[in-house]
C-alpha cells in the first residue's frame, strides 16, 4: 500500500515535472545565439546592441559600426526578442515607420550565419549575430548573452 502512495504521488507530480523541463529546455535554446563583431569592434552590452539595431546609435566607443542580422526565422526571433525587446512583425514596422520617415534602413540582412560570419570578418566596423554553434576560433564574440 504504501509503494501505491509513493507512486501516486510521483505520477501526480509528473506533469510539473514535465513541464519543469521544458521550460529548461527552451531557456537553454533562448540564448543560443552570439554577437561577433569585426576584430575592430570593442565588446557592447545589451542596451548598446538595442541602441544599434534599432538605429538609436551609429558608434560603439568612437568606434563607427554597421550592423548585420539573418532574414526571418528562429534564431533572428531570439536575436529581437532578447536584445531588441521586440517581436519580428514590429521590428519590421518600427524600420518601415523610421524608412519612410528618413531616419535611415534596417540592417542588411543575410540568409545564414556563416554569410553574416563571413561579411563581419571581411568589414571593418561590422558587427552581427550568428548561432552560437557557428563560432570558431578567432571570433570577435562582443556579447554573450
Amino acid at each position: 500500500m504504501q509503494a501505491l502512495l509513493v507512486l501516486v504521488r510521483a505520477l501526480c507530480r509528473l506533469p510539473h515535472l514535465v513541464a519543469l523541463w521544458l521550460l529548461l529546455a527552451a531557456g537553454a535554446h533562448a540564448a543560443d545565439f552570439v554577437v561577433i563583431g569585426h576584430p575592430n569592434v570593442p565588446r557592447v552590452d545589451a542596451a548598446t546592441l538595442q541602441r544599434l539595431y534599432t538605429g538609436r546609435a551609429i558608434e560603439v566607443a568612437g568606434q563607427p559600426v554597421t550592423e548585420v542580422g539573418i532574414v526571418a526565422g528562429p534564431l533572428r526571433e531570439r536575436f529581437l526578442m532578447q536584445v531588441v525587446g521586440l517581436d519580428d512583425e514590429r521590428y519590421v514596422a518600427y524600420w518601415t515607420v523610421r524608412r519612410h520617415v528618413g531616419r535611415g534602413a534596417p540592417p542588411r540582412e543575410f540568409r545564414t550565419s556563416a554569410d553574416v560570419a563571413a561579411h563581419v570578418l571581411a568589414t571593418p566596423g561590422a558587427l552581427g549575430y550568428v548561432a552560437a554553434a557557428d563560432v570558431t576560433p578567432g571570433m570577435n564574440v562582443v556579447l554573450r548573452p
